[in-house]
Order: C-alpha cells, then structure tokens, then sequence
C-alpha cells in the first residue's frame, strides 16, 4: 500500500503541470442535504477531471525506454482523455483504448490531443486489447492498478485535507478504485477521525463486489455511467479500500442522472454521473453519520455534454 509520503512526493512532481482545484463551502447543497457541505471542485481540473493527476504522475516517473515507446491507456473516458492531453504537453506519444459506447466528446478530445484511438465493443474487451498493446512493447498506464497513479490521484485527498473546514465525512465516486484509495490515504494521514465513502452505479459494482466476496472480482457491466465501469478492481485498490474505507454504497442510474441536475441547480456545478452518484450517496450517509455530519464532496469530473445529460434526463422521467 502507499503512504502519506509518495502522495507528498507526487504533489511536489506535478506542481505546475496540474491546477490546485477549489475547495469550497455549497450553501446550496448544505441546503438540499441538510446539513453543511463543502465541495472538491475537480471537475474544474485539466482536462475536466481529476484523471490528470495520476496521468501526469505517471508520465512524468517514465524512464528514458518507456518514453521511446510510447504509453498505452484504456478508458471509459475520463483517463483516456488525461493522458491524450498530458502525453501530448510532455511530448510522448499515446494510444488511448476506449469502448465505442465512451462519451462522443471523449473521444473527439483525445484524437485532438494527437493520440490514437482504438475502440472495441466493451470495456471486457477494451482491456483485453490494451493488454496486447502492452505487450507488444507499449507502456501501459493503467487508470488505477499503479501506485505511481494511485499517489497522483491521492493529491485531491491532501488539497481537502490542507483546504477544507471541519468535516467528518468525506463521499467518493469509485471506479477502478484509485481514486478512492489515494484520498482515503491522504485523508487517515492528515484527518484520521474522519470516515471516507465510497458511492458505484447498479452495473459498474466492481468494489462493492469485491468487498462482498473478499477480493477483486469480474462483475457485468450495465451502467449508463461508462467512467465508473471497471470490470473489475485491482488487488492493489481492494486492499486500500477494505482497509481505510467506511464503506461503498450503490445507487441507480437514475438517481446519479437526478443528482447532476441537483447539483446544477443547488451548486451551479456542471457535472457528469460519475459526480452525480455521490449526492444520493451523501443523503445515505447523512443518515448513518447522524447529529453534527460535516460531508465533503469529490466531484471527481464534468465531461458530460448537455445533449447526453438531458437526454438521459428525459429518458429517467426526471425532465
């Protein structure tokens, strides 16, 4: 498992190649929840998420050879559209894996950003070609089974833990669980009383899955939110997760769907499912948490375009 130290020597490597996002009280949300929320604002982060950090961590740790081969990444969107970018800013050449159901303005962005996209049917088979493409002599840079990611993604948990008020409960969108693990990291080293959650999609169950079975196993995927669709998660963020986490709820589609909307009007935020999940989350553990709950909100991206959102609005009744 990583510590404290690799996410401090990770925020010192990509200083001035990724933003300090904000760290902000939501009167709004407080309102809607009930009680005081304070918001990690991430979708303002480069390239719309906080993927850029692991993605700039681990390009900025390559050797010379893995340089010269170019890096290899497979993506339900988010960490595919992060390296295109980063690859691009550091001038290493990138191939970027995604399914064809990846968000249409993911895929425009990283073909903009010079790199080459493959997609496959499925995110099952997405990983499968990018296991090839690595060996075939690519450098993969996996969204969440490295700790050099890992510690990059772990950097939001010590921006909270340095930027936020008094919190006692802080809610994580959980894919591949790299997210989760580096917060939870930063977050028992620098705020130890303070519980962190986790919050999946029904279909993209790939952590509470591996909670219920003990390790990491394949789950079906069937979720409409497509940067939360691991197949299943690493050894690597199991173990951190089952360590360091209170516990990861699961809600529907619909309800991450609703929770975009909220979340426009309540914090005048534009945010995609994946950040959405986390404010029917946040109801649950208000609940648990009890009197005196102060939540903190990772909203982790904003790469949903209105077209997508409102059409899945309409689709959920919720329009």
């Amino acid at each position: 498992m990583i510590g404290i130290s690799d996410i401090e020597a990770a925020a010192q490597r990509i200083t001035g190649h990724v933003v300090r996002t904000p760290t902000v009280p939501s009167p709004g949300l407080g309102a809607l929840l009930g009680v005081p929320v304070t918001a990690k604002l991430e979708l303002l982060q480069r390239t719309g998420s906080f993927k850029a950090r692991g993605a700039t961590a681990r390009l900025l740790s390559l050797s010379e050879a893995e340089r010269a081969a170019g890096v290899v990444a497979v993506s339900g969107g988010n960490h595919g559209v992060a390296l295109a970018v980063m690859a691009a800013a550091l001038d290493v050449k990138a191939t970027v894996v995604m399914p064809r159901t990846a968000p249409a303005r993911s895929l425009a962005l990283a073909e903009e950003a010079g790199a080459s996209v493959r997609l496959t049917d499925g995110m099952d088979s997405a990983f499968e070609l990018v296991t090839r493409l690595r060996d075939e002599g690519l450098t993969l840079v996996h969204p969440f089974d490295d700790p050099v990611v890992i510690a990059g993604q772990g950097t939001v948990g010590l921006e909270l833990a340095e930027d936020a008020g008094e919190l006692t409960d802080v809610v994580v969108s959980v894919g591949g669980g790299g997210l989760i693990a580096g917060v939870a990291v930063a977050l028992r080293a620098r705020r130890p009383g303070v519980r962190v959650w986790g919050v999946e999609t029904e279909g993209a169950e790939a952590m509470s899955g591996a909670l219920r079975a003990g390790g990491p196993v394949p789950v079906p995927l069937s979720s409409l939110v497509t940067t939360l669709s691991a197949p299943a998660v690493a050894q690597l963020t199991y173990d951190h997760v089952s360590a360091l986490v209170e516990d990861v709820l699961v809600v529907p589609d619909r309800d991450a769907v609703r929770g975009c909307l909220d979340l426009a009007d309540h914090a005048k935020v534009w945010a995609e499912p994946a950040a959405g999940c986390l404010l029917p989350a946040a109801r649950q553990v208000a609940a648990r948490a009890g009197a005196g709950a102060r939540i903190g909100l990772v909203v982790c991206g904003g790469n949903t375009a209105p077209r997508e959102l409102l059409g899945w609005a309409e689709r959920f009744g919720l329009l």
